[in-house]
């Protein structure tokens, strides 16, 4: 069985037909869930890009694989989906973003070069690949804020987009009367982009997979990393007019969250991003434009469908579908991402197996709590392997796919380390206090901050919307002390020993008593005769004696 793991960078839970999006309609992601199984609760262990990305791949949380902020590199020998799959026989490509930096440090102390196979991998978060794009070809006074050579940029200018930066100037622009109109200007995302929308990024990545799958020999997972729908909002025609102002849902947000909010919160509800979707004009031009986003990101999944039953690889591929994190689009007076609001920490999760195990649950949902990392146990059980569950902390949710009903957690656990940031700037702190934490256990979520700041407190049961944070008043102190407690379970939990599993420490223990090691005995008797034999016997030399 091969496995397609297709993820949307910022695709928020419901923007979704299948998640009951009121106007935007995806067929084709509805398509897949009546194949599987869609998870409604399923959670990153880092909301934002980078990090979570990490997390995904690595199948540990953020402070087990210390890569918890976008560029912060993913240190050298930290095992990933690419180690665990290949020891299983099946190969793992990437196609796409992975929003990844390498440990150069750390592979210079080793001796490993960016140019060797294992230099390559260890660059490229365990990946070989097909073709990587990060996506955001940005360009200011001091150069590119990506540095390596866009493959996107090369394909445009074969296309006949002239200049040095097309993606700049024709993917990620319109045009206003004669000039550019940037899509990284708000007042822009409701122009089309200038760019035939073959040509546009999310025709041009699902090409490069169709490229892929037909030369592929299984069994292979593929990432397909697309950069859509994140920012620049900015979608070429016909998407940038297919929905309107009028089709905008009202901001979930509340006047109450501004009263005297917590510390951290306060700061994000005031930076750039935050102002920006406060205003109504704001959202009502990026929002059409993010759907637009995700109906192409549809569109070009039929594509992708349509080609594996042309070739008969439909019934022999596993189709998984989600995002590294949401999108707040104004709800909680915010933008982006970064903190534990579901439109931010909650992703759709879907996943389609065409084995016959998998029969009895086509088109089902599932309420489990389900974290990011579960997704790597689940490839390495797909691919037929134990799960190396001393390295891999997720669970694999085959299970559930099977129509059976697991033991299985409690909470669900997300980090977040915004050191960074200008927030924690703005808060006086030490890069080692910036860091909030997440527990989550299906009706109240719990989010602790570091610095000596006071927690906040959700009772999602009465509270769906997350607008009163409860932990502000006197009456819920133990919840708080309860979450707290689940929170330094999770501490607890064992993470650094890697590389030794249980099973081989069973099958230690004693090893060196038949290897010859036998201290604190009296007289031998202590243990089975056949420990000491080589140990008895008579003396065949004497060398004390004169």
């Amino acid at each position: 069985m091969n496995i397609l793991f297709i993820m949307y960078d910022q695709l928020r839970f419901d923007y979704l037909s299948c998640a009951g999006h009121p106007h935007l309609e995806t067929p084709n992601f509805d398509r897949v869930a009546a194949r599987g199984v869609r998870f409604t609760n399923a959670y990153v262990q880092s909301p934002i890009c980078g990090a979570s990305r990490m997390c995904f791949y690595t199948g540990r949380y953020a402070s087990s694989h210390g890569a918890q902020w976008n560029g912060f590199p993913l240190r050298v020998g930290e095992q990933t989906l690419g180690d665990h799959l290949r020891r299983a026989g099946m190969d793992c490509w990437l196609i796409g973003k992975t929003h990844m930096k390498a440990d150069a440090e750390g592979m210079a102390r080793l001796g490993l070069t960016p140019d060797s196979l294992i230099g390559a991998r260890q660059a490229e978060c365990g990946f070989d690949v097909w073709i990587r794009d990060d996506g955001l070809w940005a360009e200011g006074p001091e150069g590119f804020y990506d540095e390596k050579r866009s493959p996107y940029n090369e394909y445009l200018k074969d296309r006949g987009y002239d200049g040095e930066n097309p993606w700049a100037d024709y993917a990620n622009a319109g045009i206003s009367e004669d000039q550019i109109a940037s899509g990284w200007m708000f007042r822009n995302a409701d122009r089309a982009a200038n760019v035939r929308e073959e040509d546009s990024e999310t025709p041009w990545l699902t090409s490069r997979t169709i490229d892929f799958i037909d030369q592929a020999k299984g069994p292979w997972c593929a990432h397909v990393s697309y950069i859509k729908p994140h920012w620049p909002y900015i979608v070429p025609a016909p998407y940038h007019a297919l929905y309107g102002a009028n089709q905008v849902p009202p901001a979930r947000r509340a006047a109450v969250e501004r009263e005297d909010p917590h510390p951290v919160y306060g700061a994000y509800m005031e930076n750039r991003i935050a102002r920006a979707f406060q205003r109504e004009e704001v959202r009502e031009k990026v929002i059409p434009a993010y759907m637009g986003l995700i109906k192409q990101c549809d569109d070009q999944l039929g594509r992708l469908l349509d080609h594996l039953e042309a070739t008969g690889q439909m019934e022999e591929t596993m189709i998984v579908l989600t995002s590294d994190h949401g999108d707040y689009l104004g709800d909680h007076w915010l933008g982006e991402k970064d903190l534990f609001h579901e439109p931010s920490v909650k992703i759709p999760l879907i996943i389609a197996d065409p084995r016959p195990e998998a029969e009895a649950t086509r088109g089902t949902t599932c309420e489990a709590l389900v974290e990011s990392i579960d997704l790597a146990a689940t490839f390495v059980e797909a691919a037929g392997a134990p799960v190396p569950d001393h390295i891999i902390e997720g669970r694999s949710l085959l299970p559930w796919l099977r129509g059976e009903s697991p033991a299985w957690r409690d909470f669900v656990i997300s980090e977040y380390d915004y050191s960074a940031s200008p927030q924690a700037e703005k808060l006086g702190l030490a890069p080692r206090d910036a860091r909030l934490f997440m527990v989550y256990d299906g009706r109240y979520k719990l989010m602790h901050a570091e610095g000596g700041f006071r927690p906040m407190l959700f009772d999602l049961e009465k509270d769906p919307d997350e607008f009163h944070d409860v932990a502000k008043g006197s009456d819920h102190g133990a919840e708080i002390d309860r979450l707290y407690g689940l929170l330094a379970q999770w501490g607890r939990r064992l993470s650094q020993r890697v590389t030794r599993s249980d099973d081989q420490i069973r099958a230690q223990r004693g090893a060196s008593l038949r290897r010859g090691i036998l201290p604190f005995l009296w007289d031998g008797s202590e243990v089975p005769e056949e420990l000491t034999e080589r140990y008895r016997g008579p003396a065949r030399q004497r060398h004390t004696e004169g």
